[in-house]
């Protein structure tokens, strides 16, 4: 299937978007948080989410649907590709939330951006969970094993110029749950 591998990260993107959703409670009743988990978090939402995952759409799923005759320049697929640089532009707005938190303590624009965050992705993954993915396993069932194969090229070549493995952020995403329960 075509997009096994996209929810599969799927649900690690999740696991960390409910971290985040914890942090953000955590944060507005005035507990604080360490470097220790917002650093992570910020890695695995910049690398993980944009730099891997979604150029694993961007660079073979999504042509792939474009050659399949949806249109990429409207509809879902224009639609997504504007989510993922709504996504950038959040990620780094919380980068640097984080960075102002950590040398202030001053946690106001770091919550609004984790809840921006939390809300833009939680919606992103419903819409291609429950939308764009059943449109493309219709429509990609004759390619599903040519791209099957490219995902998994990108994500290795994705992964390596980060220096880190899937089994990595396997790891970040459960380092965060723990030490975020642990608040």
């Amino acid at each position: 299937m075509s997009t096994t591998s996209l929810r599969k990260d799927h649900d690690l993107i999740e696991k960390v978007i409910k971290s985040m959703d914890t942090t953000v409670q955590l944060l507005e009743s005035g507990k604080s948080i360490p470097e220790s988990i917002l650093l992570p978090v910020i890695d695995f939402s910049k690398n993980f989410t944009d730099v891997c995952h979604h150029s694993k759409e961007e660079n073979s799923f999504f042509p792939a649907l474009g050659k399949a005759g949806m249109p990429t320049n409207m509809g879902p697929i224009a639609v997504m590709l504007m989510e993922h640089e709504k996504s950038r532009k959040i990620a780094s707005n919380m980068e640097q939330s984080t960075k102002t938190y950590l040398s202030t303590g001053d946690a106001t624009k770091l919550i609004s951006d984790m809840k921006e965050y939390v809300e833009h992705i939680t919606e992103h993954l419903w819409k291609e969970n429950n939308r764009l993915f059943m449109m493309a396993e219709a429509r990609l069932q004759y390619v599903a094993k040519q791209i099957d194969t490219e995902l998994h090229e990108i994500e290795a070549k994705k992964l390596k110029e980060t220096g880190k493995t899937r089994a990595d952020y396997e790891k970040i995403a459960e380092d965060i749950a723990k030490q975020i329960s642990e608040q």
